[in-house]
C-alpha cells in the first residue's frame, strides 16, 4: 500500500542519512582540540554546532512531534564546552538515527499533524523539511570551519 507522505519519507531520510555520513566523515578527520577550535571567541566551535542539532532534534522531533517531555537549554548548548571527539560522533550518530527511525516510524497523520513553533503553526512534515534544511546549513557551518583548522 502507498501512503501519501511515501516521497516526502524516504526524500526526508536521505537526507538525514547524508546529513549524518557528511558530519561523521568531517569529525573523522579532525581530533578533540580541533573539533573545540573556534576563531575566536563569539565563534561556535564544530562541538558546539553538534550540540545545537542535538537541542533542535529534542526540541521539533522528542517534544514537538512525539509529545515527549524534553526540557531544551539552548543557552546552554550554544555555550563553549570542550566535548570529546568520540561523544560528537556518538551524539551525532545516535540523535541523527533517531530522526531517521522516527520518520521510517511515524503515521501519516502524525506528519500532518501540527506544532507552534515561533508563534507559527507548521505542519510536522514541514518541521522535519525545516528540520533538514537547518541541519545542512550547520553542516556547510562545520565544513568550513573544518577547513580553517
Amino acid at each position: 500500500m502507498v501512503c501519501k507522505n511515501d516521497f516526502n519519507r524516504e526524500w526526508l531520510i536521505k537526507k538525514f542519512e547524508e546529513i549524518r555520513k557528511r558530519i561523521l566523515n568531517a569529525i573523522s578527520q579532525l581530533d578533540d582540540e580541533q573539533l573545540n577550535w573556534r576563531p575566536h571567541e563569539s565563534s561556535h566551535s564544530i562541538s558546539t554546532l553538534i550540540r545545537h542539532i542535538e537541542g533542535n532534534i529534542k526540541e521539533r522531533i522528542s517534544k514537538g512531534i512525539l509529545h515527549q517531555e524534553i526540557q531544551r537549554n539552548r543557552e546552554e548548548e550554544l555555550t563553549h564546552v570542550f566535548v570529546e571527539k568520540s561523544e560528537l560522533e556518538k551524539i551525532c550518530a545516535e540523535r541523527l538515527q533517531f530522526v531517521i527511525d522516527t520518520i521510517r516510524n511515524i503515521s501519516d497523520e502524525t506528519l500532518e499533524q501540527k506544532q507552534i513553533v515561533r508563534s507559527r503553526e507548521r505542519t510536522n512534515l514541514e518541521m522535519l523539511h525545516q528540520c533538514a534544511a537547518y541541519f545542512s546549513k550547520h553542516m556547510g557551518q562545520i565544513f568550513t570551519s573544518q577547513n580553517n583548522v
